[in-house]
């Protein structure tokens, strides 16, 4: 009787863990009013290489936690209930992780391994506060998309990764202080919100060469907080490094020059960074250093979603998938 009992309790167990993974539509909530309380053993539940899109709905609240979306969780969206009411915070910094020079690649919030991630109505945060590298947003995976969510944290906010990662943030906000926006993924900023926090720059690209696209802005507000009031668009992480800035709103800010060299190296010589049509007290021309480039209108055709983001292969559903949210504005 107790092994045909513990028999059944196994049974029921398998089958109640096959029905979470096949699950397309996963609810989190503090309450536990949900399928899960945290962020994590959502994900963690979700079936991995999924053939269809699953989805794990956040409810309000603030989740302390340090998530991970590993490779295997492929085509997972992440949808809060609200971008200011859902709140994903963690507090590590380069200082606290004793990892040697490499600290600031553990620091993350929220890191995204898996290709075609979305996430909407968010607030990813890294709130250790001023205190050196400290990333909010870890992204690594190819076709990852963002949208409404806001990202938030002092030095190196967003890491934008990935030799070979297409990356769309469409009406977000991005805040932080020194190269709050860097790495090396292909990355289009449309509509977004670039928000300083002290003197320092905004990008620190690290473009591969060999690449036509690295991070570009579009029609894109570049405030700072008050007293905020010399700002840098970029210096290059590494040669080769590729900013553009299209139809953006620049406040005063922005420094004349525009942008700025790597201190010791010759990074200078490789970068492309450019501007086109930009608007502003921050996006007068005349002050900018001659290394950098004002688009010419032909040039600034080639700037758009669909070719920044061009799929790589013709046929291919997730590519499929993924120029159809490029192109989906809503």
């Amino acid at each position: 009787m107790k092994i045909t009992l513990l028999f059944l309790e196994l049974l029921l167990f398998h089958a109640f863990s096959l029905h979470a993974q096949d699950k397309q539509i996963i609810t989190v909530s503090q309450d536990g009013s949900g399928d899960f309380t945290t962020i994590q053993t959502a994900i963690d539940a979700a079936k991995a290489f999924p053939d269809m899109r699953v989805t794990i709905f956040i409810k309000n609240g603030i989740y302390r936690e340090k998530v991970t979306v590993p490779s295997c969780n492929t085509r997972l969206s992440l949808i809060g209930e609200s971008m200011t009411g859902t709140i994903i915070t963690w507090d590590d910094h380069f200082k606290k992780m004793e990892r040697g020079r490499n600290s600031t690649f553990y620091t993350w919030t929220l890191k995204v391994e898996a290709d075609d991630f979305m996430a909407e109505n968010l607030t990813i945060e890294n709130n250790a506060g001023p205190v050196g590298q400290a990333v909010a947003l870890h992204v690594e995976g190819d076709r990852c998309l963002f949208r409404n969510c806001r990202i938030v944290g002092n030095q190196d906010t967003l890491y934008a990764a990935g030799n070979d990662s297409r990356q769309y943030f469409q009406e977000c906000t991005i805040e932080g202080t020194t190269d709050f926006i860097f790495g090396a993924a292909t990355a289009l900023f449309e509509e977004c919100i670039l928000h300083s926090k002290s003197n320092s720059y905004i990008t620190a690209a690290s473009t591969p060469d060999g690449k036509s696209y690295g991070y570009v802005f579009l029609r894109c507000r570049l405030t700072a907080d008050a007293g905020v009031d010399a700002v840098y668009l970029g210096r290059p992480w590494r040669d080769f490094a590729r900013t553009v800035f299209l139809q953006c709103e620049m406040g005063s800010h922005i420094v004349p020059e525009g942008w700025s060299n790597w201190s010791g190296t010759a990074r200078d010589k490789t970068v492309f960074y450019a501007e086109y049509r930009n608007t502003g007290l921050g996006a007068a021309s005349a002050g900018r250093i001659p290394w950098s480039r004002q688009l010419t209108k032909r040039e600034a055709r080639s700037y758009t979603p669909e070719k920044i983001l061009a799929p790589r292969s013709s046929g291919s559903p997730a590519e499929t998938e993924w120029l159809n949210e490029v192109k989906n504005k809503k």
